[in-house]
């Protein structure tokens, strides 16, 4: 007796509530009016049907793509089962079921490349429906696990190139082959190789069997062996890149980083493979993200902001962030662009709650105050060097009669000195006390409170309400497609959240004039 087994397919028996099919319903009219519509039909155009089975709607499929992300089915399988048992699925795709692989072709071919367009046209729609302001802007970063091995990690072998060189340039001297070798830094593996050939046509005519000829055909050998070695530094250091030092085997563009799990034990030793992200948040729509490869916050304000422009074509009136953001380039930023600069600096939270106040605070270009109130003076020392580019020596006298000169001189070595040396760069203490003007403000206080509910809420219901902290895809294109999905997920319930208070507050006032 033979048994075939057969597919099972479900057949609704009933339809689809009321309130789903209101939620669907706004889910098609926002992708309608943001105008991803008219977008996939201009990416698609001259696409020409061969015939065989019908095409897939896409506009309905990247609804259901949106759709199954809110309901955490991330993977294109998961795409795959949920067409095929929810109702809510089968009612978008109006009975349609479109394979894993007919998903995954549409988001790669699509959405990936697309994503930040996208993205911007949905919540620019969202923001105009919702009558949403983008003047005030919160800013805050958080990393992510990469879907990569933790195990199999590079670290950028420039230290290990360098010395690899200083022996190839050894070598080569001692054979007066050091014509046009660079003479410090690294040795390119094109120069190597065209000195080996100089090498083999110089040890061409020499007996190998003479024992006084042995070091020369290892200094040979070796040159050889530093060739190989060479190309797979300068692979590496390829792969890395000039901003960073790490990558990952199975992730190319995952990067050794610190989670902050990983702040409380083992700091510096348990690295994962992972991915910066950012958002500007907005009265609670996220208006921007961003992925990079960074270990800190320090160098993605600047390009968080160009990527806000970009979108909107305006800057924010207003941006509010933590401390992670407190440098000079990103000061002059907000300055150069017009932005109200409510960012903390770096020493922000010791100086305002006292714990480890700054030493000294700027009074204009040409003077300073410390602690006991005494005034400094701009002085030249030619036996010391700036630590900075462009800063300035201050030097403040009479510290040895001050009560706060065991904190000052804590790290100094001769603390019998009457005498402090301040290096200050003058431009970034004019930032820095702008923004400790800005935050202590009624306005400031303000943003700080509300900072904690926009962005730092927002990246709370990220990682604990849907629930999401490790990316499953590889690559940054990817990985930030991802984080967009995940971010546009929560836009559409703040849409829906907003829609719905709309609709109970005109309903009351139905009622109320019906009474």
């Amino acid at each position: 007796m033979y048994s075939i087994t057969r597919n099972v397919f479900f057949i609704p028996s009933y339809a689809i509530g009321a309130k789903e099919m209101e939620k669907i319903d706004k889910l098609f009219n926002i992708f309608k009016k943001s105008g991803v519509f008219d977008l996939i039909d201009d990416v698609y155009s001259k696409e020409y049907h061969k015939g065989g089975r019908p095409l897939i709607d896409r506009h309905k499929l990247i609804v259901l793509i949106a759709y199954a992300y809110a309901f955490r089915h991330t993977s294109l399988r998961d795409m795959e089962t949920f067409c095929k048992f929810d109702l809510r699925a089968i009612n978008i795709m109006d009975g349609a079921i479109p394979s894993h692989t007919s998903i995954g072709k549409f988001y790669n071919e699509f959405i990936v490349p697309n994503r930040d367009s996208l993205f911007s046209k949905i919540t620019d729609a969202i923001r105009d429906e919702c009558n949403i302001d983008f003047n005030t802007a919160f800013l805050d970063g958080s990393k992510f696990e990469a879907d990569a091995n933790k195990y199999k990690f590079v670290w950028k072998p420039t230290k290990y190139h360098q010395k690899l060189s200083d022996k190839i340039r050894i070598i080569l001297s001692k054979y007066e082959l050091s014509r046009n070798v660079p003479e410090t830094g690294i040795i390119p593996a094109t120069t190597i190789a065209d000195k080996i050939t100089k090498f083999n046509n110089l040890i061409s005519n020499i007996d190998i069997s003479d024992k006084s000829n042995k070091e020369i055909f290892k200094d040979y050998e070796f040159l050889k062996s530093a060739l190989i070695k060479s190309l797979e530094y300068e692979e590496k250091e390829k792969i890395c890149g000039p901003d960073r030092n790490s990558y990952y085997k199975t992730d190319h563009d995952a990067t050794a980083m610190c989670l902050k799990r990983d702040y409380y034990s083992g700091l510096g030793t348990n690295t994962h493979a992972a991915y910066n992200t950012q958002i500007i948040v907005c009265k609670g729509l996220i208006a921007t993200y961003y992925v990079s490869q960074s270990r800190s916050d320090l160098k993605d304000l600047i390009p968080a902001l160009d990527k806000f422009y970009e979108s909107y074509s305006i800057y924010p009136k207003y941006l509010c962030a933590d401390s992670g953001y407190g440098s000079l380039n990103n000061y002059r930023y907000l300055h150069d662009h017009n932005i109200g600069n409510y960012v903390k600096y770096f020493s922000w939270e010791g100086n305002i709650s006292g714990r480890n106040p700054s030493q000294y605070v700027l009074i204009n270009e040409t003077a300073i105050r410390c602690l006991n109130g005494n005034i400094g003076h701009i002085v030249k020392l030619d036996n010391r060097h700036p630590k900075k580019s462009n800063s300035t020596f201050f030097r403040i006298d009479g510290c040895n009669s001050c009560d706060f000169k065991d904190y000052c001189k804590r790290w100094m070595n001769k603390k019998e000195e009457n005498f402090k040396i301040f290096e200050v760069v003058i431009e970034l203490q004019k930032y820095i006390n702008q923004s400790e003007e800005n935050l202590l403000s009624p306005k400031g206080i303000e943003l700080r409170v509300n900072r904690s509910i926009q962005v730092e809420g927002t990246f709370g219901m990220i990682k604990q309400d849907m629930p999401f902290d490790r990316f499953t895809r590889t690559s940054l294109d990817k990985v930030s497609t991802e984080f967009m999905m995940q971010n546009q997920k929560i836009n559409f319930g703040l849409h829906l959240m907003i829609y719905n208070q709309k609709q109970r507050k005109n309903q009351v006032l139905k009622d109320y004039r019906i009474k």
